[in-house]
């Protein structure tokens, strides 16, 4: 008796295997629209309910026992369904009411899963922190994990806090830059010790290009490491080089391990000079310079990039986690100080922010 083989598909070339990978793409795609569509038909029930559990609180005196025979009554009416325990009928009440007046919301409201929004109600206190990570998360895609992740981070606090340092050219060329680019970048992911060269700042940041580019935040693309340019029959060098898709240019990453010094704009924008002279496309807007640096004074900052005359910007990156509620404390100062100024701003910003 011949004993059973497993043999591999033969491989399919020319038009049938792009049929077939169509029809392959064409499942994944559904695949995607089903659970999409089922996330979107759970979030509105939640929300229904937590209206209406909130309306009866409001209107009838409902208390903690009512709705805990409500979770009983669902138990028996539908005791295959899950997750109507009464201390989650309070969370689709607390959804309704965190939201409810923020009607412009609602798509995005959508676009994160039931786990999403229990993490933005129980970690984010301040309307405006959790309208910035609501729509950050929706526009990048973000895990459960990767948001919070950047809440862990103090991604709120940081950006308030502090705007990228960007030249006055980088405004010019580049209007909507100060809301793709950070004025520092966290790569605790890269686990480096305290003392650490550039070359195990590069090798790291190459081997978790997935993490960077999460970090980087929306439509950057990844164009190359170490990737050459050639400028009068010699060779030079790029630490890293993106593509940003929003702001449609190139966008070279060079990399320090030390405190900010003026000297290091010069090579930039000599990097970034031959980037638009030789690798730039027509139709491509001017290339951006990031250098990344250990540490910054930002008066330094300032005057270097006064005189920059090309798209430029300063950035830190971080090894560790920040103390987030010490950006909390300031956050709170900073709020107090510029409370007359700030009412109007913060939800402006929230807009332009990650359109990334």
């Amino acid at each position: 008796m011949k004993s059973a083989r497993h043999t591999l598909p033969a491989p399919v070339r020319g038009k049938q295997g792009d049929t077939f990978r169509e029809i392959v793409g064409m499942i994944q795609a559904a695949r995607i629209r089903a659970v999409h569509a089922v996330n979107t038909t759970l979030i509105d029930l939640y929300w229904r309910i937590g209206e209406a559990i909130s309306e009866r609180i409001a209107s009838d005196g409902w208390g903690r026992s009512t709705v805990a025979s409500l979770a009983a009554y669902i138990r028996r009416q539908e005791p295959s369904v899950r997750g109507f325990s009464a201390p989650n009928l309070w969370r689709m009440r607390q959804f309704y009411e965190t939201w409810h007046g923020e009607r412009k919301l609602s798509a995005l409201l959508r676009e994160l899963s039931w786990t999403h929004h229990l993490v933005l109600m129980s970690r984010c206190k301040r309307v405006e922190e959790r309208e910035f990570y609501l729509r950050t998360a929706a526009q990048s895609h973000w895990s459960v994990r990767q948001l919070e992740r950047q809440i862990s981070a103090a991604l709120f606090e940081r950006v308030v806090l502090s705007p990228p340092k960007l030249s006055s050219v980088m405004r010019e060329l580049h209007g909507g830059a100060a809301s793709v680019f950070k004025d520092s970048y966290l790569v605790e992911f890269l686990q480096l010790p305290e003392s650490h060269s550039e070359s195990d700042l590069h090798r790291g940041l190459v081997g978790h290009l997935k993490d960077f580019l999460i970090e980087l935040g929306r439509d950057f693309c990844f164009v190359g490491s170490q990737y050459p340019v050639q400028v009068g029959g010699k060779d030079f060098l790029l630490d890293l080089l993106f593509f940003n898709r929003e702001l449609q240019c190139l966008v070279a990453f060079e990399l320090k391990i030390d405190d900010f010094k003026p000297e290091y704009l010069g090579k930039l924008e000599f990097y970034l000079e031959a980037l638009d002279r030789d690798v730039r496309k027509p139709h491509e807007r001017p290339s951006i310079g990031v250098l990344l640096c250990a540490t910054k004074d930002n008066e330094v900052v300032e005057y270097a990039l006064s005189r920059s005359v090309s798209p430029t910007l300063i950035a830190e990156y971080q090894t560790r986690l920040p103390d987030k509620r010490l950006l909390q404390r300031k956050l709170h100062e900073f709020y107090q100080l510029a409370l007359p100024v700030w009412e109007a701003r913060p939800r402006k910003m929230l807009r332009k922010t990650r359109k990334a």
